[in-house]
């Protein structure tokens, strides 16, 4: 028996998110991986602070509202520097080390881990300081105090995924991918950096 596909209208609605989502991102590559990583980046901050909230809670401590300036702050980083920078650094590394380099797997990993993940996460400290708009003296003792572990723990959290995402997933989606994981390192980056 044939198999009969769904008309569009008739699909349910996640399947006509993503058909939609694929349309954006085939026609408006960069944009549409901002925005996705503007919003996941927002989330993840939103998630941080409920978990805080709920540490208070259990600690006895009063708890305050969400604050949608941090949200924001994150959804700014998110749009202006991960999507579009993720984005040209997924690029790049496919010209850079092609499937066909017998050593890829280690190269695009070592590339990811030692330069861009160091990197990345320095940028991440210094433009929150700015959205926070916090001086230099605030940047060098966050940097001090925190940035240090926040790798460390980069490096444990983010390698198997980094693994798989940049040997195994196709590379459209691999700004997708690394977001849904950031969901969560954003709610651990927002409360080391306290």
């Amino acid at each position: 028996m044939p198999v009969q596909s769904l008309p569009v209208r008739d699909a349910s609605i996640h399947l006509r998110l993503l058909q939609q989502y694929l349309v954006l991102l085939k026609n408006y590559p960069i944009l549409t991986k901002s925005v996705t990583s503007g919003i996941l980046s927002a989330l993840g901050n939103v998630l941080s602070q409920i978990l805080e909230a709920r540490k208070k809670i259990k600690s006895g401590a009063p708890v305050g509202e969400i604050d949608p300036a941090a949200a924001a702050r994150y959804a700014t980083f998110g749009f202006c520097i991960t999507g579009p920078v993720s984005h040209i650094f997924y690029q790049l590394m496919e010209v850079w080390m092609p499937a066909t380099d017998p050593l890829c797997i280690v190269k695009r990993l070592l590339l990811d881990r030692l330069i861009f993940a160091p990197g990345f996460l320095l940028i991440f400290y210094f433009v929150m300081n700015i959205l926070e708009a916090k001086g230099w003296r605030d940047f060098e003792s966050k940097m001090r105090g925190s940035y240090w572990t926040a790798l460390k723990m980069n490096w444990k959290v983010w390698t198997p995924f980094q693994f798989v995402n940049i040997n195994f997933v196709p590379v459209e989606f691999r700004v997708l991918f690394a977001n849904m994981v950031a969901l969560f390192w954003y709610a651990y980056l927002a409360s080391v950096r306290k």
